[in-house]
């Protein structure tokens, strides 16, 4: 059975219309994009559905070069505490272009 993704995640995962998404066969672009872009209440959703290791195996396994390094700090250390994981920040932040 499809779960449904919540109607209030379609401004966060703009590139894709929900009804079309799948919890776990999109769950890298879901867990991605609602840490890029959700607020407090989106990512407690994400921690409902996901729990914490799948988000930190996912965010380890499939990095996405999409991040601000601000960002990126702060979701690596404090959201999913891994501060004493060593990453390779250029998997995971983005250029700015100006």
């Amino acid at each position: 059975m499809k779960k449904e993704i919540p109607k209030f995640l379609q401004p966060i995962l703009w590139s894709a219309n929900i009804k079309n998404l799948e919890q776990e066969r999109d769950k890298n672009y879901i867990i991605h994009q609602v840490l890029l872009y959700g607020d407090f209440s989106d990512i407690r959703w994400l921690f409902k559905i996901y729990f914490l290791k799948n988000i930190r195996g996912v965010f380890l396994s499939s990095p996405k070069k999409i991040y601000p390094k601000p960002l990126f700090k702060l979701i690596k250390n404090f959201v999913l505490d891994l501060k004493s994981v060593n990453l390779d920040e250029e998997k995971y932040i983005r250029i700015k272009r100006f």
